[in-house]
């Protein structure tokens, strides 16, 4: 099943108006805004934001990315875990992961003390936590499909067929 162009404007172009959607997928204004509150109440949107480059802003938080391996737990399986695991203000994102590890979370902090106090004091001390890796991050180069080099890149790898 192939995702909805409409959709998929969105993902790529998220602050264009309803009329430029409409006339770049040769829709009706009014098809198009009754699909985008369709999905606004059902769920399948859940909010639009801005990707920031965050070494453009005086925003100095620190973000690291945890590997967390949980006990499942019967007749919850990771849900009920990751829910709760999620619920917590430093956890901007909380994925269900294949390998080694259960969850990967993206936390955000003030400083890398306030990160680390989050792990040893809230994080590792939920029952049912087996394990933490934490990985801080220094430098984004691509999000949400955005470069954050700012131009094309001259050494950028070719893509062959």
């Amino acid at each position: 099943m192939s995702i909805d162009p409409l959709l998929q404007l969105l993902r790529s172009s998220g602050r264009l108006p309803v009329t430029e959607l409409a006339e770049r997928l040769s829709l009706p204004e009014d098809e198009v805004r009754a699909r985008l509150e369709a999905w606004e109440k059902d769920g399948t949107i859940l909010g639009f934001q801005a990707v920031v480059n965050q070494e453009l802003t005086d925003d100095q938080k620190v973000s690291a990315f945890i590997e967390v391996k949980i006990s499942p737990e019967k007749e919850g399986g990771f849900d009920r875990m990751a829910r709760r695991i999620a619920k917590f203000e430093q956890v901007s994102s909380c994925h269900l992961l294949s390998g080694g590890y259960d969850l990967l979370l993206l936390v955000e902090g003030s400083d890398l003390m306030e990160v680390a106090r989050f792990v040893s004091e809230k994080l590792s001390s939920m029952e049912g936590v087996i394990s933490t890796a934490t990985h801080f991050r220094l430098k984004t180069y691509k999000e949400l499909g955005l470069d954050f080099n700012g131009e094309d890149d001259p050494d950028r790898l070719p893509v062959s067929a």
